[in-house]
């Protein structure tokens, strides 16, 4: 990595502030998954460390630039202490002279949460003014949140125009590492996984992947329907973007051309659209009728999932399988299937990369997460990255 990084930089007694992730799932005011935060503490822990006065900066949800009560990062300073062991002090907001006073307070090795940026239009209209504010509360600037790296934000890009150093925290440098290995030198044979709803959202990335040579292309999820329906498959009432159909077809003469092994489901979990509730059952993709939706891969294309990775080197998924957050309707079987076989090939050997919000939970749920190489914190932004897009937050630090 050829940016300024954290450890190049002298913190003691400094004002460091650190834009982190901390955009979590909060219900009832408590933190429902933890793991962005836990992705920030070697960053924050080592500026604590070296002596530093620890401001941290984050957005939470889509509050639209107005505050509200439900986007407050309040709770998670709350949680951040805990997961520290020592007081987070907590800013009602991130600029003004109330914000400013609480900064003049901190001591060395203290911790200040300030409130959502997103409570500003100025954040991400990447305002100058709104920017400056900022960089005035600071000595040095840290990116860490890898997580909005692809958004051209006050916070992200603005600020580094008027702070003397901007580096990379830990985890920035952590995801650039393994997903720069992924760009320019990936150990064969390489295998990339994809799923969600949308082949719209993941064009970019399988072109790059095909261009860089992945071995073997495996989709499912919702977007796998709109390839089904593009070579003449029924698919019933399931989820396809007619627009992307010549695309799909496009993509599997590339693969073809470019000697990419492409896997599609073979079986998924459906129902009938009529009776949802009572008609789940499993069935192959070719049996689909007009009245069925399919919501899931089936146990079949799971095993097959799993083979294509026996002798991988490289593994990269992103995305769900299907309706993933419909637990209790056991549309989440899939993509818990495809956790446990990614994490037996990092077992065996290979670098193993899970990125995106959904895949992250699925090795959470499967209890996996310590097995896989490298856990994501970003969802957009590790898709741009490996479709090659510079991302703005990454090139507006300083070169080492």
């Amino acid at each position: 990595m050829n940016k300024l990084s954290i450890k190049d930089l002298d913190l003691r007694g400094k004002r460091v502030l650190i834009r982190v992730d901390f955009n979590v799932p909060l219900k009832d005011g408590v933190v429902e998954d933890e793991t962005r935060i836990r992705g920030a503490l070697p960053t924050i822990n080592y500026a604590m460390e070296q002596g530093g006065r620890v401001l941290l900066a984050s957005h939470l949800g889509r509050p639209k630039g107005e505050r509200a009560e439900k986007y407050s990062l309040r709770p998670v300073a709350g949680h951040l202490s805990l997961l520290l062991g020592q007081p987070v002090a907590f800013a009602e907001d991130c600029i003004g002279p109330d914000v400013k006073a609480k900064v003049d307070a901190l001591k060395d090795g203290d911790v200040l949460l300030l409130e959502n940026l997103r409570f500003h239009p100025e954040e991400e209209k990447n305002d100058e003014t709104f920017a400056k504010e900022l960089a005035a509360l600071c000595d040095v600037y840290v990116n860490d949140a890898f997580g909005a790296a692809h958004r051209a934000h006050a916070s992200t890009a603005g600020i580094t125009k008027y702070v003397g150093q901007a580096a990379a925290g830990l985890l920035m440098e952590k995801e650039l590492e393994y997903l720069g290995r992924v760009i320019k030198d990936p150990a064969h044979p390489f295998v990339a996984i994809l799923g969600g709803a949308k082949v719209s959202d993941k064009i970019a990335v399988i072109n790059a992947l095909i261009d860089r040579r992945v071995d073997k292309l495996l989709i499912g999820g919702a977007m796998a329907y709109t390839f089904f329906k593009a070579q003449g498959f029924t698919v019933g009432k399931s989820l396809v973007e007619d627009d992307k159909m010549p695309t799909a077809l496009e993509i599997i003469e590339r693969a073809k051309a470019a000697g990419v092994e492409l896997l599609l489901p073979t079986d998924h979990q459906v129902v009938d659209s009529f009776d949802p509730l009572q008609s789940k059952k499993t069935i192959p993709i070719e049996f689909t009728n007009a009245g069925l939706v399919g919501l899931d891969i089936g146990a079949e294309t799971v095993d097959l999932f799993s083979r294509a990775l026996a002798d991988a080197k490289t593994v990269i998924w992103n995305g769900p399988m299907g309706v993933f957050e419909e637990k209790a309707l056991g549309f989440d079987q899939g993509t818990v299937g495809v956790a446990r076989a990614v994490a037996e090939a990092a077992d065996r050997g290979a670098t193993v990369i899970v990125g995106g919000g959904d895949s992250v939970a699925a090795v959470n749920d499967a209890g996996v997460a310590e097995r896989i190489t490298h856990i994501s914190t970003g969802g957009g932004a590790t898709l741009e990255f490996l479709a090659g897009d510079e991302l703005p937050g990454v090139a507006a630090l300083n070169d080492k």
